[in-house]
């Protein structure tokens, strides 16, 4: 099976970090193309991250990693297997902070630039507005104080850029992270699956940690309530047989405040600790 992954930059040591944690053993020599997985029958691409979604669909690849944004861009045939929960921006009409607009049909007519012209069109086209795209393959904050355009389409993190450039969102065409795409073909089948399963693994353990605690038996009930599991907690008797151990998973971003609730009810011994890889 070959599996396309960025050839460089940040997404390609977060697609490197999950194979590796899920298991995948490689070794890249010189900056090369290609990557044989050490006792699976895998063999890795490096590519450019915006090519994988077309490769992918034309077959040149059986699976890829890259951004969910980039697949719809290239209007890409694939089937996405899973998300990774990382990577996520937000695909956003900005405009000048001293532009009066309030909807993006108000830039019909305007000259907008982007990097992604395909998705910006058609967005457009459901607001009845047309406008003249100028294609970038680079950073667009600066177009507009260039005179290049009146606004511009763009991926938005955090918006510290665009308060840099006095920029304003106008309005939000999508939100996009981080995907594992598959041919439609469905080749290598049975490898497909058994990569997917353990890149789940990989993502699940990075959401959950596991939380142990003391508690005692009158207040049982009271602690399967804030922290259920999946299935059920794990219960284990103590020598003192008025306290019990319990076991279980807890979101990583409800931690604190479930150790705080159960510290009111009288839990003792409560620890946190980290899962790097599950199966449920």
């Amino acid at each position: 099976m070959r599996l396309g992954i960025p050839s460089k930059g940040r997404l390609s040591e977060l697609a490197t970090g999950l194979l590796n944690q899920a298991g995948l053993s490689f070794r890249r020599q010189n900056r090369g193309l290609f990557a044989r997985v050490s006792g699976l029958p895998i063999d890795l691409i490096f590519l450019r991250t915006d090519d994988i979604p077309t490769l992918c669909a034309e077959g040149a690849i059986d699976m890829g990693i890259t951004g969910s944004d980039l697949v719809e861009e290239a209007g890409a045939n694939v089937e996405q297997r899973m998300a990774f929960g990382v990577g996520r921006c937000r695909l956003a009409f900005c405009v000048p902070d001293d532009e009066d607009y309030t909807d993006a049909s108000q830039l019909d007519g305007k000259r907008i630039a982007t990097s992604f012209p395909h998705v910006t069109e058609q967005y457009l086209a459901t607001k009845n507005a047309k406008a003249h795209l100028v294609s970038l393959s680079g950073s667009v904050e600066a177009m507009i104080r260039l005179g290049v355009a009146d606004a511009i389409v763009d991926l938005v993190e955090t918006g510290s850029t665009l308060a840099a450039n006095r920029l304003r969102i106008l309005e939000e065409i999508g939100h996009y992270e981080t995907v594992l795409i598959q041919n439609e073909a469905h080749r290598c089948k049975e490898v497909a699956n058994r990569l997917v399963s353990r890149l789940e693994g990989v993502v699940l353990a990075r959401d959950y940690s596991l939380v142990e605690y003391n508690i005692p038996r009158s207040q049982l009930g009271e602690a399967e309530k804030i922290t259920p599991g999946f299935n059920s907690p794990t219960i284990n008797s103590l020598e003192d047989k008025d306290w019990c151990a319990i076991q279980v998973m807890v979101r990583r971003g409800e931690v604190v405040e479930v150790m705080e609730r159960l510290k009111e009810i009288g839990a003792s011994g409560i620890f946190e600790m980290t899962i790097n890889n599950c199966r449920l």
